[in-house]
């Protein structure tokens, strides 16, 4: 199996203002990202983090350049493609849990995969004792704290078994207890999973322990 998963060639992105003024955004990422490495974006707010997590994620597109997704052209995809492969290979975990309130946590991890058409509630129980929430599997989002809820997101993250898993500030709103037991978790979950995690994150104790860090100032890495 190829060992590089991400292959991100001279990205480039801005916004549009007001009618005269583009704000630019990200100006010529390069950067490679390798199979089961859990990589840290760190940077001051603004640096461009959260954009560059986007666009790996296919969640916008970029003004120019090229990003390989296990070598092939992500943004040469139509749209109907490109969702497909969004839901089969990537997954996503943000600051905020944003499970769906009137869901209990079993039925939230399995929503990507109805959505994929191969519901699997076998394999999502299976995760909710990975990240040791079996026992909650039937209580709703606000019958769980908040730390048990970033777990089921990172539980419901896994369920398509995706090739990468995108994290922005997953440890942002927790106390220090739970981020450390997120941060464990997510190391646990890529050596036994074989899984690949790049994570936007502040807290630098995080980042330290990460594989590699990509250090982002102004739109570039440094």
């Amino acid at each position: 199996m190829e060992k590089l998963l991400l292959d991100i060639k001279d990205i480039r992105k801005s916004y549009k203002i007001s009618k005269e003024k583009n704000l630019d955004v990200l100006k010529g990422i390069n950067c490679q990202i390798n199979r089961e490495e859990i990589v840290a974006i760190v940077g001051k707010s603004g640096a461009g983090k959260s954009t560059l997590l986007h666009l790996m994620g296919t969640l916008d597109t970029p003004d120019s350049g090229k990003i390989f997704f296990d070598g092939t052209d992500v943004y040469s995809m139509k749209e109907k493609q490109l969702s497909k492969f969004r839901n089969s290979k990537i997954g996503f975990i943000f600051q905020f849990h944003h499970l769906l309130p009137e869901f209990t946590a079993l039925e939230n991890v399995l929503i990507a995969s109805m959505i994929s058409g191969k519901e699997n509630k076998d394999k999502a129980i299976e995760l909710l004792k990975e990240v040791g929430l079996e026992d909650r599997k039937n209580h709703r989002p606000n019958e769980l704290s908040g730390g048990e809820a970033q777990r089921i997101a990172i539980a419901r993250a896994l369920i398509n078994s995706p090739d990468l898993i995108l994290a922005d500030e997953p440890t942002g709103n927790l106390d220090t207890q739970n981020a450390d037991g997120i941060m464990n978790l997510i190391f646990n979950l890529r050596d036994k999973l074989k899984q690949t995690f790049i994570i936007v994150t502040h807290n630098e104790e995080f980042a330290n322990r990460c594989d590699r860090v990509i250090r982002m100032n102004d739109g570039l890495i440094v």
